[in-house]
């Protein structure tokens, strides 16, 4: 899935446009590398996100092509944030 959409259907970031624009700006990597709004995301995957004066790190458990607000947090692990 991309990471854009993989932002936004796992409520990380609410909207696929922002979520666009964090990667377009370098603020969003994806073990390590900086990434794009269009890298493949997979299970298992540590993705970086600096939101203004703070950071979230998460661990990708799942995959939905869409997901319940109550599902969305299943989606991921936080590791550090």
């Amino acid at each position: 899935m991309r990471l854009d959409k993989y932002l936004k259907n796992s409520r990380l970031i609410k909207r696929r446009t922002v979520a666009k624009e964090a990667c377009d700006e370098q603020r969003v990597s994806v073990n390590g590398r900086v990434a794009k709004a269009g890298t493949e995301v997979e299970v298992g995957d540590v993705i970086h996100i600096e939101f203004g004066n703070s950071s979230i790190e998460v661990r990708v458990l799942d995959i939905k092509d869409s997901a319940r607000k109550e599902d969305a947090a299943g989606m991921y692990e936080v590791i550090e944030g």
